[in-house]
């Protein structure tokens, strides 16, 4: 049975999810969370996505994420393979760390952002072991949680540099002291009157919103999927770059010629690059990328990781790769 096609445009908004395999945890300790936010806001830099509001919970995590270049499916593959290397290389386990895919849903940011940001803030104590705490020491937990994006709501003094919360906090007359106290007061009132959760709207078609929203997404992004009997292929071929095509723009991104970029044994960053940019826009895994370019996969796998490396100290190339980026998700269209 083919997996549920996933609609993807610029500007998108999203609440994404993921569990641990057989409910298993998927944080041991603060440690953990403090990588998995440190790779999130490598991969948000690398594919150029918003993060608007986060939470990290001992089995799974939610996330509420904005797609500029209309790249969800990118982002949060690579997003889970870092986490899920990092974790099973730390705590010496094989296998996989989430229980299948991500789930997500396209909201309708016009009507639901703030009801899904509550939602997710408020998860934390909304589970057995904090339930029963009062109002006020619900209220306190809340801010004082590290591995929420409450806290940097309520007070710029705890906001994560990556964190934008500037979106939703329109809804509430700004990202000013008027502004987050009145989110506070939009989230308390979730708590006290217990709504119901948001997501139970888009159950069943994974689009969160009105039903003009839902419509207009439907007629513009799925009839042709719908009509095709080989949905996979299809979504395939919408999702990704043509790997010639690739090549051709790193040649003149970087002025190189192409006989010289993919010779084997050819060495400097334009190669490197390739390869990244082959498996981000590409589609291509790092086995085919090593069968394209006369390599193994384990010579691709250290190639990006010494790129991520250099990125980190390099803000030139970091610009640069970005603008590439940019250019090469543009070329989808």
């Amino acid at each position: 049975m083919a997996r549920p096609l996933r609609i993807q445009f610029e500007n998108a908004f999203y609440h994404v999810t993921c569990r641990g395999n057989a409910r298993q945890e998927i944080f041991t300790d603060d440690a953990d969370r403090s990588s998995f936010l440190k790779l999130l806001e490598r991969s948000l830099d690398i594919y150029q996505t918003e993060i608007l509001a986060y939470v990290l919970m001992s089995n799974h995590f939610h996330l509420l994420v904005k797609t500029p270049l209309g790249n969800l499916q990118e982002f949060m593959r690579h997003f889970n393979i870092c986490y899920t290397a990092y974790y099973n290389r730390k705590h010496d386990r094989p296998g996989h760390l989430y229980q299948g895919r991500y789930k997500s849903f396209l909201v309708d940011a016009d009507h639901y952002l703030q009801e899904v940001s509550r939602y997710i803030h408020l998860n934390p104590v909304r589970v057995n072991l904090r339930s029963e705490l009062t109002m006020d020491g619900k209220r306190k937990y809340l801010r004082n949680d590290r591995w929420s994006s409450y806290g940097g709501y309520v007070s710029t003094a705890n906001r994560r540099p990556f964190l934008r919360a500037g979106e939703v906090l329109a809804h509430f007359g700004g990202d000013t002291v008027r502004g987050r106290k009145a989110y506070e007061e939009f989230v308390m009132e979730g708590l006290s009157t217990n709504t119901e959760s948001p997501l139970e709207r888009g159950k069943g078609h994974g689009i969160l919103g009105v039903p003009e929203f839902i419509e207009r997404m439907r007629g513009q992004y799925l009839p042709s999927f719908e009509e095709s009997r080989e949905l996979p292929a299809m979504k395939k071929i919408l999702a990704q770059v043509e790997p010639e095509r690739i090549v051709r723009g790193i040649c003149d991104f970087f002025a190189v010629e192409k006989e010289a970029l993919l010779k084997r044994g050819t060495k400097g960053v334009a190669r490197i690059v390739l390869m990244e940019m082959l498996y981000r826009h590409g589609g291509m895994n790092q086995r085919q990328i090593g069968e394209l370019l006369g390599l193994d996969y384990s010579s691709v796998s250290i190639a990006r990781k010494r790129l991520f490396g250099t990125l980190e100290k390099d803000q030139k190339l970091l610009a640069k790769i970005r603008k590439l980026s940019q250019r090469l998700a543009r070329s989808q269209e």
